[in-house]
């Protein structure tokens, strides 16, 4: 991720001029137009759009500018599938039911909207996982499991996900894909004179383009959003 962040902006920046930079760093939009492949319409129905959200600094309502960006990013109208990695909770607390609500509504809301097909969760143990299916409108199709978390699927969790039609997938993702300090750290290399103590990070979105006859990947990338405190 560090890579792939610190090359954007390296080409971003070397790519405009000191006055424009300035300008634009209020909002901070760096795109790589050829790192990018739109999706042809005409394909769409044989490719399977999915992503994996993480939350990094942010609430529940930034789900949709992620989803929407995303949208727009690869020129389609939905996303097939959008997984959604447990947001940091505070040292000390838990993750629980009622923390997870406000941003599985979210996400129920974009499938209702048609922007999403089906969302998942990730790292939610059995009691977690069957509290969210029990309570939402919009079931988990999909639970992700870390591999360094067990060898192993728990058979309880295993059971309940037979029983409920939920995907057990695995994925070995770190706890936290990208922190504040690493981010600004990419960001102080990739731009010269950037005040990189003011940005921080809000979440960053894995897309994956998969070929649904052959499995394979066609395309893959992040998109990531942060916010300037500016004092």
């Amino acid at each position: 991720v560090r890579d792939c962040i610190q090359k954007t902006l390296t080409e971003w920046s070397s790519k405009i001029g000191q006055d424009q930079k300035q300008e634009t760093l209020e909002v901070l939009e760096c795109t790589v137009a050829q790192a990018l492949e739109k999706i042809n319409p005409e394909e769409r129905d044989e490719l399977k759009v999915s992503a994996k959200l993480f939350i990094v600094g942010s609430n529940s309502s930034s789900i949709r500018d992620a989803v929407d960006l995303a949208c727009s990013a690869l020129g389609v109208a939905q996303l097939d599938s959008v997984i959604i990695a447990p947001p940091p909770v505070e040292d000390g607390t838990n993750l629980s039911l009622e923390y997870l609500q406000p941003y599985w509504k979210e996400l129920e809301n974009l499938v209702q909207n048609k922007k999403i097909v089906a969302i998942g969760t990730s790292d939610l143990d059995k009691t977690l996982l069957e509290q969210l299916y029990l309570w939402a409108q919009v079931k988990p199709s999909s639970n992700q499991v870390n591999l360094a978390s067990c060898c192993v699927m728990p058979p309880d969790l295993t059971a309940f996900a037979k029983e409920c039609d939920i995907q057990l997938l695995t994925h070995n993702d770190p706890k936290e894909l990208l922190c504040e300090a690493s981010f600004q750290e990419v960001l102080q290399e990739g731009i010269q004179n950037v005040k990189a103590n003011e940005w921080i990070p809000l979440w960053l979105l894995r897309y994956s383009v998969i070929v649904k006859s052959r499995g394979i990947i066609k395309s893959k990338g992040y998109i990531i959003q942060a916010k300037r405190n500016a004092s």
